[in-house]
């Protein structure tokens, strides 16, 4: 038997801190992690480290008491200057936060390093955690094969005696945020998202054709509310620039927070988006959406119990690496525009109703 194996008893509450810092959608998916501690532990005290630029995402969540923002690249630009001060002290504050219990949801070296760091007495992981991350854990959960994502994360805490068959899935928009959108004159109507970007170019549907789907949409007398990250702007260009022949296509493309992006999302008829953060948004949220994925594992890295709102081609030995640009986006492009358009007017004719999935309180 495996150390994962041992149950933690609960003798005083706990400090708990859970590291995962990316990716966005990643993070997204991560809540049921925290949901289901404080739901078992209801005395327990949750931090959560994250990259900064993704905080917003989870600053709200009920059951997360305090955020522990990471600047990767300020940290990694100082160190790259042989100036390791920034790190000590990041380091020597996690250690000072006493934390009794570790959850290294990301299986990285970095992230095992951090959990090592704390000094906890109890660093729960994945036993196969890349980069040799695992040697600095004490509770190793070993494996289970073709897992999907968010089921490999709830597994990290059995060795606290936790099983939760309905992972919580759900997502909390800040206040201001809310506010945000509330005093938005753009977004007083009613709207869909659409979401054309992937730091991943093999998870791309083509630009051209998120550009036909949208004169369609919009003909069809929908607003369009168009997403995507600071940098993505030029990528975007053919779709926005349907702005300028008069279609309803509102441009928020590199002008808004993470946090924000979740306010839209949160408030939208629909979402059509790639495999991107902003379909994991639209699952944590229990917002219709329409996935579009090429050679990403459904069942494995997919949204979450969501398999039957995603239009995929590829065939069960076709999914790989959408790391292998070529033959991923080809399997992006045998996705249609016809069929795009049909499952968009198929959820708004039902009333745009969610999966139903998430638990209610």
């Amino acid at each position: 038997m495996t150390r994962g194996d041992k149950v933690v008893p609960v003798d005083k509450p706990e400090r708990i801190l859970i590291i995962r810092p990316s990716a966005l959608g990643d993070v997204c998916r991560s809540v049921p992690i925290a949901a289901a501690i404080k739901k078992h532990r209801p005395n327990s005290e949750i931090h959560w480290l994250v990259n900064a630029p993704y905080a917003q995402v989870i600053e709200a969540h009920p059951a997360v008491s305090r955020i522990i923002p990471f600047d990767r690249k300020a940290l990694g630009a100082q160190m790259k200057r042989l100036n390791f001060r920034p790190i000590l002290r990041f380091l020597r504050s996690l250690r000072q936060e006493k934390y009794e219990i570790v959850i290294d949801a990301q299986g990285l070296a970095r992230s095992g390093f951090f959990a090592f760091s704390t000094g906890a007495r109890t660093r729960i992981g994945h036993a196969d955690a890349r980069e040799l991350g695992w040697l600095g854990l004490n509770r190793r959960v070993p494996p289970e094969p073709d897992q999907h994502t968010v089921d490999r994360m709830m597994a990290l805490l059995k060795p606290l005696g936790i099983s939760e068959p309905t992972p919580d899935m759900r997502l909390y928009s800040r206040p201001t945020d809310a506010e945000w959108v509330n005093a938005d004159a753009e977004l007083k109507k009613p709207y869909l998202a659409i979401a054309p970007t992937s730091i991943w170019p093999g998870k791309r549907w083509p630009i051209e054709r998120f550009v036909e789907l949208a004169q369609r949409l919009t003909g069809d007398g929908h607003r369009l509310v168009v997403l995507g990250a600071p940098g993505e702007e030029a990528y975007c260009t053919p779709l926005l620039e349907l702005a300028s022949l008069g279609l309803p296509i509102i441009d928020r493309v590199g002008s808004t927070t993470t946090g924000q992006m979740l306010a839209i999302i949160e408030r939208a008829q629909a979402v059509v988006a790639n495999d991107s953060a902003a379909v994991h948004m639209a699952v944590g949220f229990d917002r219709p959406f329409v996935g579009l994925l090429g050679a990403t594992h459904p069942l494995i890295f997919g949204p979450y119990r969501r398999s039957r709102d995603i239009i995929q081609h590829a065939r069960p030995g076709e999914w790989q690496s959408f790391k292998h640009t070529e033959v991923a986006s080809e399997l992006m492009t045998r996705i249609t525009v016809d069929e795009v358009h049909s499952r968009v007017q198929s959820i708004l004719a039902s009333g745009g109703a969610g999966s139903s999935q998430i638990p209610v309180s």
